[in-house]
């Protein structure tokens, strides 16, 4: 079922997504086979958010604006929610600005744009590389986990495409970029939701573009 919901900020979209094929299988090997597109490249049915900041370009998923600052964090987010899983996805960055990422196992901050829960950060920040970091967006505002600046630099293509991974099972969460891992972090507080929604961040600030493309999950 799809439904539209149109606000003075800009069109929403909501869609509902179906199953994920969870048979037993390697999570990373046989991926593809058992994997489900979270965008089908040309709409943003199975997402809601603010529709002004988001748009379908190119096969691509583009948050934010060349022409303009982007005055606080806006959130694509899927209408679904995932506990266990592996999400793979590219990105790149385009603009003056240098800050984007991907949630997940997250939930909407009622009265606002923002979303609170962990982040698979792209970009810099505090004038370091944060690709592949794991950020806790809304709730501790802190890196739970990064790798080290060099690991950072070396891995990423600035200004062109990035493939990213993340995956989730129970505490533990592990990132990868460019098919080298960057996180593996436990989490210790049996109080942090190990399920939420997956969400498409640009970070307030200078004119920027974050494109996401090949957004692909698999239900573990």
């Amino acid at each position: 079922m799809i439904r539209s919901v149109f606000a003075a900020v800009g069109i929403v979209f909501f869609a509902q997504i179906t199953g994920i094929d969870t048979r037993a299988a390697d999570p990373i090997d046989d991926f593809v086979e058992f994997s489900l597109p979270l965008f089908d490249g040309k709409s943003l049915l199975g997402w809601e958010g603010n529709g002004y900041w988001f748009r379908v370009e190119d096969k691509a998923v583009v948050a934010g604006r060349l022409t303009e600052k982007i005055p606080h964090n806006e959130f694509l987010c899927t209408t679904q929610n995932y506990d266990d899983f592996e999400l793979r996805f590219e990105a790149k960055l385009v603009g003056e600005g240098e800050n984007a990422g991907v949630q997940f196992r997250s939930e909407r901050v009622r009265g606002g744009s923002e979303v609170s829960g962990y982040q698979a950060d792209i970009g810099v920040a505090w004038d370091r590389p944060v690709w592949g970091a794991l950020y806790d967006e809304s709730r501790r505002r802190k890196m739970l986990a990064e790798p080290g600046a060099d690991l950072g630099k070396k891995l990423v293509k600035t200004g062109q495409w990035n493939a990213m991974r993340v995956i989730c099972k129970g505490p533990r969460i592990q990132i990868f970029v460019n098919g080298e891992r960057t996180v593996d972090y436990t989490e210790m507080d049996d109080s942090i939701p190990r399920h939420g929604k997956i969400g498409l961040q640009i970070h307030s600030g200078k004119p920027t573009e974050a494109w996401y493309r090949n957004i692909r999950v698999r239900q573990l």
